[in-house]
């Protein structure tokens, strides 16, 4: 009986296992523009604004308006992905995007992968398709494999676009699902041939007090519904911050427990019982008020082995189940 603990630490989940490349892709994060920087050649003139939608998206309230002026030169804006992204020679790679345009006539978009000394990697483009909130996809082939690449987005006309679930991934994952993991990593866990899958941690579960606790009903269903919260070791060291560090949660309790079954371990579901870090806050919940951490384990169970179609937790584990809902 020996078998794998997984933890989301040193950027073991996002930037890790779960095979996503863009860092902060829906704006949620406590610094909202992290990981993003504004680009312009001379002449160039915009800008990049958050909005927040508030309760209407409490979820995913916010998105991101870029304007282009239409001075002259290039204006867009780049992200630096999980310390770069690691980009394979001749691989396929898939950009989406909801996007909707604002003003202006009809602007086209140009996307590129780029290395440090600015040599392009690969690109397409698209247009944004109308007022309405919609999803674009394009995709590329790498010319070169680089470590270290970065995405930009280029506008090109004069106007304003929303953007929200920026993306980019490998289309090769994990059995090929879209949205999923990074086959390489989720490999070699199989060839441990572990009899257990623990997950999602320790220390993670917790929380540094209550309200920032791994909830796993906040990690399933549709991508867009997840709600992000700060990962417990982004300020855990004064002298190693990481304030770059959140869960997005594009890796889950469904995919916990769909990883399990693809390595053939038996998953091993960690859950809060009313007590935040005791190495930081300590915070408990009293007695009388445990009735949601004992709900929250009772209907696990009823996600891990109840009926898709008379159970209301086996139906939200069968939306879980469905591919390619957002990305």
């Amino acid at each position: 009986m020996w078998g794998i603990f997984f933890e989301d630490i040193n950027l073991g989940a996002d930037g890790g296992l779960y095979a996503e490349l863009v860092k902060n892709r829906s704006f949620e994060f406590a610094a909202p523009l992290m990981g993003w920087k504004e680009q312009k050649t001379e002449g160039a003139s915009g800008s990049l604004i958050v909005q927040n939608r508030g309760e209407k998206s409490a979820a995913n309230p916010r998105y991101l308006r870029a304007t282009n002026k239409g001075a002259g030169g290039k204006y867009g804006f780049s992200n630096e992905g999980f310390r770069g992204m690691g980009i394979r020679q001749g691989e396929l790679y898939n950009f989406s995007v909801w996007i909707r345009q604002v003003s202006g006539p009809p602007l086209q978009l140009h996307i590129e992968l780029q290395n440090a000394a600015g040599d392009v990697l690969g690109r397409a483009s698209f247009a944004p398709g109308g007022k309405d909130w919609a999803q674009q996809k394009v995709s590329f082939t790498a010319s070169a494999t680089e470590p270290k690449a970065r995405l930009f987005v280029w506008l090109e006309g004069e106007g304003a676009v929303d953007l929200d679930m920026v993306s980019l991934f490998p289309q090769k994952t994990w059995k090929g699902r879209p949205g999923g993991l990074r086959p390489d990593l989720v490999q070699l866990l199989a060839d441990m041939k572990p009899g257990f899958l623990r997950f999602p941690g320790g220390c993670i579960v917790e929380g540094r007090e209550l309200a920032t606790r791994y909830q796993w009903k906040k990690t399933i269903g549709k991508i867009e519904d997840r709600e992000m919260i700060i990962n417990r070791w982004n300020n855990e060291f004064p002298h190693r911050p990481t304030p770059d560090y959140f869960q997005t949660f594009g890796l889950g309790f469904f995919e916990y427990f769909q990883l399990a079954e693809d390595i053939g371990a038996e998953p091993l579901p960690i859950l809060n019982c009313g007590m935040a870090c005791q190495f930081n806050s300590g915070e408990v919940v009293p007695t009388d008020q445990l009735d949601p951490y004992i709900r929250d384990a009772l209907d696990l169970i009823e996600f891990a082995n109840g009926s898709a179609t008379d159970t209301k937790w086996g139906n939200i584990a069968l939306i879980s189940a469905i591919p390619n809902r957002f990305i």
